[in-house]
């Protein structure tokens, strides 16, 4: 654990106070940056700023809404100062590759903390395709680091394998609290519970839709959509109206509410988890919990450029440790399988989480924060 008090009378010259700003271009990458925000909140050398992007939904098919007014207020109740600039800093930390990156000092080094942790390409072709930006890139385990290194760009970056702050509150002693998810959702506390959460595109919703109550009354059932499910611009609408009326029809559908956008009280929850290509599987495993992978039907996942949507196949997915089914007639026995694990489905998960991650141990945060202060002479 790294010593991250100043102790009085140290006769360290310390630089003035650096200047932080926080890129959140989306509500919900709130999440990914967080940890990071807290440990450097607690260091007085740094001053911490957040600018936020519109996050936009869109209206009546046509029109196309901005949330910044409500989210620069729920930031400021929480004490954080928000920011319309974005030059002047000496540092950014960004969930994604900076919008319009010619707006923030080049010379300002630009942390990237990326929002997922699966299996998505666009985190390293973001970050590639801006070629006039140097990006300190910190990842969550060797696997992704062997497959940016399979592409030959790993001197496209500076890449540090520390693991994700993302993923550090599953290990802070408890920072979650079943017990009161389990009353406030007034869900069955004998019961296994199962979450859906399934990718905006590519999605499995318009495969399983209302299939997905199979698994009722033998399980309690948690429906997580993605936030663009609920946005109506990079998805329909009819994505989120589906599982609203299916709520409301059967009351045992708990469907998380759209502004709840911190799905790890509920990963942290479930003792299963449905999804596609979404990073939730990855971060499933991280918990050491089984979860179910649906492979989609869809052929060609590639990005307009030819790139794979996918670093790795469908199929071969943590095959052998996550059950894997194409058919929603599969859910109730894929669920059985995940909640009743063979040896060798342990042992696999056992290789897949060691090679997809590390520090599994609420100190990655401090981790990239001993390496911001090396990178801005703080540390001596």
């Amino acid at each position: 654990m790294l010593n991250l008090i100043y102790k009085k009378g140290d006769d360290r010259k310390l630089s003035k106070m650096k200047k932080v700003l926080f890129d959140l271009k989306k509500e919900y990458y709130f999440n990914s940056l967080y940890p990071l925000y807290k440990e450097l909140k607690k260091d007085p050398n740094y001053d911490l700023f957040v600018n936020i992007g519109s996050d936009q939904k869109r209206f009546l098919g046509i029109f196309l809404l901005s949330n910044k007014k409500r989210m620069k207020s729920e930031l400021e109740k929480k004490g954080l100062k928000v920011t319309d600039k974005t030059k002047g800093f000496d540092l950014i930390v960004c969930g994604d590759a900076l919008k319009k990156p010619e707006r923030y000092d080049k010379e300002a080094i630009k942390i990237h903390l990326d929002h997922g942790v699966g299996i998505k390409t666009l985190r390293i072709r973001n970050i590639v395709k801006q070629k006039k930006q140097h990006y300190y890139v910190f990842l969550e385990g060797q696997y992704w680091y062997d497959y940016i290194k399979s592409l030959e760009w790993e001197n496209k970056a500076n890449f540090y394998i520390t693991g994700i702050p993302k993923l550090d509150p599953f290990f802070w002693d408890n920072y979650y609290d079943n017990e009161k998810l389990i009353s406030k959702l007034k869900i069955d506390p004998n019961k296994k519970t199962v979450l859906f959460a399934p990718s905006y595109k590519p999605s499995c919703i318009s495969f399983v839709q209302e299939k997905i109550t199979d698994l009722l009354p033998e399980y309690n059932l948690i429906v997580k959509l993605h936030p663009y499910s609920w946005g109506g611009k990079y998805s329909s609408h009819s994505q989120h109206k589906f599982y609203e009326k299916l709520a409301k029809k059967n009351g045992q559908v708990y469907l998380i509410e759209e502004n709840d956008f911190d799905i790890y009280p509920y990963l942290y929850l479930a003792d299963t988890i449905i999804s596609d290509t979404s990073s939730v599987i990855n971060e499933f495993l991280a918990l050491g919990k089984f979860g179910i992978i649906y492979e989609l039907p869809v052929k060609n996942l590639n990005h307009s450029d030819g790139m794979p949507i996918l670093s790795i196949s469908q199929k071969d997915w943590l095959a052998g440790a996550f059950p894997h089914i194409n058919s929603p007639n599969q859910l109730l026995p894929a669920v059985k399988s995940a909640l009743n694990p063979t040896n060798k489905m342990k042992e696999k998960l056992d290789e897949y989480r060691i090679y997809f991650f590390t520090g599994l141990d609420g100190y990655s945060a401090k981790r990239v924060k001993r390496k911001i202060d090396e990178l801005l002479n703080l540390d001596k």
